[in-house]
């Protein structure tokens, strides 16, 4: 069984030492949860509690304490792909949610898995998620101040293997701040979340580089064609060079092989396989 989570990149890696550490502790703490939730749950189960962990951390920009967007409003959205079935379920730009990675996981069962805006709002209502303010003041002060200088790509994701040899993904993000209303990332998309019975692929970084390139599931054809899980990522990453793509990855691939990469060096992330693992 394996486990891997990130929270996505910061810049605070070079600037400010106690972000940084409260950070690392936070995904050492949460990794660790999930670790243990793993032993008695599939992998598509342990990521939707392990998300949900990441997404009530205010340190993260992904359900509470996520990115306000231009207008003012913060919108979430979340993926979630279970390999062994190889569907994959989310919700894009929707409001006023705590989770929205367990709305995702509501929307497995029904045979429209993706929803956009109001409709993912209106769903979720209807199924017991009651109305949720995600703002955090740090936020509101960020974005009256309009520091869209200081970039905080702080979504969240995890992959894990489960004692079946089942892998999920998951990715959850509040977007990258002062975005255009309706902009949409690659977080619940399958280029930034991806998983088949081969390998699973979650993603953060610039949601437009990771999109132009499909990287989550490029990565995972081509791990599925016989690549390694690290020579995939390398080759996939490499295919950004050419316009400076922004993108960090965690993967899992069926035999166990556990790989991160980024193409900036500010990806945080935490691994666990009876040992956690912190970096940044």
């Amino acid at each position: 069984m394996k486990l891997i989570i990130h929270g996505g990149f910061f810049s605070e890696s070079l600037t400010n030492q106690e972000v940084k550490k409260a950070k690392q502790e936070a995904l050492r703490d949460i990794v660790t949860k999930g670790y243990e939730y793993l032993q008695t749950h599939t992998a598509t189960e342990t990521v939707v509690y392990t998300v949900s962990l990441l997404e009530d951390c205010d340190l993260f920009n992904a359900g509470t304490g996520s990115q306000i967007q231009s207008d003012g409003k913060i919108r979430l959205s979340a993926a979630l792909m279970d390999g062994k079935t190889q569907k994959l379920s989310g919700v894009i730009n929707v409001e006023d949610i705590k989770n929205p990675i367990q709305v995702a996981e509501k929307l497995m069962a029904f045979p429209d898995r993706v929803l956009s805006g109001t409709g993912g709002q209106d769903f979720a209502r209807e199924h017991g998620f009651e109305h949720y303010n995600p703002e955090i003041s740090q936020r509101r002060q960020e974005y009256e101040k309009k520091l869209s200088d200081s970039i905080r790509l702080g979504t969240v994701g995890c992959v894990a293997l489960d004692a079946e040899g089942n892998i999920a993904a998951g990715t959850s993000t509040g977007g990258k701040g002062f975005e255009m209303p309706g902009r949409v990332s690659d977080s619940a998309t399958t280029a930034g979340n991806y998983a088949n019975q081969f390998a699973g692929i979650s993603c953060t970084g610039v949601g437009e580089d990771i999109v132009s390139a499909s990287v989550a599931s490029t990565i995972v054809t081509r791990v599925t064609d016989g690549f390694t899980i690290e020579a995939a990522t390398k080759k996939t990453l490499d295919e950004m060079k050419p316009y400076d793509g922004f993108a960090g990855v965690i993967g899992i691939a069926k035999n166990g092989d556990v790989f991160h990469a980024d193409t900036h060096p500010y990806m945080v992330w935490a691994s666990h396989d009876g040992n956690v693992q912190v970096f940044n």
